[in-house]
C-alpha cells in the first residue's frame, strides 16, 4: 500500500449499519479504501462475545465492516487493528481469523456443489465431465488436488477442443479446490476426482463460489495443456 493510502489513527473507516444497508459507502473495503460489489467483498461483524465475525451470507445483525475478498487484506486489517476502527467497538480479531474464512468458504462451496448436484447441474466421475465440457453444457470443471495427471490432461484436452467451437473462443474455467482426503471431509460420499457444474442457478452458483475461493486463497486459475486440434469444420 502506497503512503497515499495509508489510514491514519483518526480516519473513520467505513461500515454499514446493518446487512439491509445498502449505501454506496457500505461496500468499502477497510484496508483499500475501494467499493465493490458484495461478491468482491467480505462481510464482518462484532459476535456477541466479542470477536470478529466473517458472515459470509451477509445476514448477521449489527453494524458490519467490509475487506476485499483476499487473504493479505484479512490479514492486514488484523495487523492494523482496523476491525474495531471500523466496527466502532471493542473487537478482537483472532490469530485464525483468515484460516477460519477460507475454512467457511471451502464449506460453502462445498454445500453449493450438493445442493448442484440435487438439482442436476453437478455430475462426477471423468466420463461425465469429458462429455459435460464436449458438449459444451460445462460451466466449469473441478479437478480433486491430487488428480491423477493423465484423467487431467484428457478432460484438458476437450477444453481446449471445446474453446475452439465456443461462440468468445474462452475455455471452460477449472478449479482444484481440495484433496481428495478433504472433501471426504467435505461431501462425504459425494467426494469426487473429476466433476463439472452445468447449466443452472445452482450450477453457476458453484463457479461463482468457485472462483472466490480461488481469489481468496490467491490461487493460479488451472489453464488448459495443449496438444487438442481444432475441430475439423
Amino acid at each position: 500500500m502506497t503512503a497515499a493510502t495509508e489510514i491514519l489513527p483518526s480516519e473513520v473507516l467505513p461500515s454499514d449499519k446493518g446487512p439491509k444497508d445498502r449505501s454506496g459507502s457500505s461496500r468499502t473495503c477497510i484496508v483499500t479504501r475501494e467499493s465493490g460489489s458484495p461478491d468482491e467483498l467480505i462481510r464482518f461483524v462484532a459476535g456477541p462475545d466479542g470477536r470478529v465475525v466473517p458472515d459470509l451470507k451477509r445476514q448477521l445483525p449489527g453494524r458490519g465492516c467490509w475487506v476485499k475478498a483476499e487473504r493479505p487484506f484479512v490479514e492486514k486489517a488484523m495487523a492494523r487493528k482496523l476491525f474495531a476502527r471500523a466496527l466502532r467497538t471493542e473487537v478482537k480479531a483472532e490469530a485464525a481469523l483468515a484460516d477460519e474464512v477460507d475454512r467457511l468458504l471451502a464449506e460453502q462451496l462445498a454445500g453449493m456443489m450438493n445442493m448442484a448436484r440435487k438439482a442436476g447441474q453437478f455430475v462426477s466421475g471423468a466420463t461425465k465431465t469429458e462429455q459435460a465440457v464436449r458438449g459444451l453444457a460445462a460451466l466449469g470443471v473441478f479437478h480433486a488436488i491430487d488428480a491423477a495427471a493423465d484423467g487431467v490432461r484428457k478432460i484438458d484436452k476437450a477444453r481446449k477442443a471445446m474453446s475452439f467451437v465456443a461462440d468468445d473462443e474462452t475455455e471452460i474455467p477449472a478449479f482444484r479446490p481440495f484433496a481428495a482426503a478433504e472433501m471426504e471431509g467435505l461431501l462425504g460420499s459425494n467426494a469426487f476426482i473429476h466433476a463439472a457444474a452445468l447449466a443452472g442457478q445452482a450450477g453457476e452458483g458453484v463457479v461463482k463460489r468457485a472462483i472466490m475461493l480461488e481469489k481468496y486463497r490467491g490461487s493460479v486459475p488451472v489453464r488448459a495443456e495443449g496438444g487438442a486440434d481444432k475441430p475439423q469444420q
